[in-house]
């Protein structure tokens, strides 16, 4: 499981005309899975997540996480993220799991990460062409994968 997490002043997934997630403060979560995903890859990623200390307390210094900070998350599915470039021009994502098994996993994620925030969280829509905005609020960036956890 891999993903890249952005700290946000504010963030929209529109798919189409129509904008189906939008928040303020918070994290825009791109997230991307592969068939070896388990839910312990979920359980130890929702947790960084929540926990992760990316925003700034009163002196200006990243040492609160989006738990303590009230913000808000959007997660957006993102097969990408396990794009392969060692060969030619043309990125391959044999890693990236098929959708059977991918959805499955996005829809755990997405339940468990609104257990560990304590809220309703935003999302796009799997499979879908979206349109993602941002503010990239530091800017701040993290790429996090479950398989390098030491």
């Amino acid at each position: 499981m891999k993903i890249v997490i952005q700290r946000v002043l504010e963030a929209s997934v529109t798919i189409g005309q129509k904008k189906v997630a939008s928040i303020q403060k918070g994290l825009l979560v791109l997230l991307g899975v592969v068939d070896e995903d388990t839910q312990d890859d979920i359980d130890w990623m929702c947790k960084k997540i929540v926990n992760l200390r990316v925003f700034p307390d009163e002196n200006g210094i990243m040492n609160v996480s989006v738990l303590d900070s009230g913000g808000d998350i959007i997660v957006v599915s993102q097969f990408t993220l396990h794009a392969s470039t060692r060969k030619g021009n043309r990125p391959s994502y044999i890693k990236a799991a098929k959708p059977d098994i991918a959805i499955s996993l996005y829809e755990k994620f997405v339940k468990r990460l609104q257990g560990e925030l304590g809220k309703s969280i935003q999302t796009g829509d799997f499979g879908s062409d979206m349109k993602v905005s941002l503010i990239n609020d530091g800017p701040v960036t993290i790429i996090i994968d479950s398989k390098h956890r030491a």
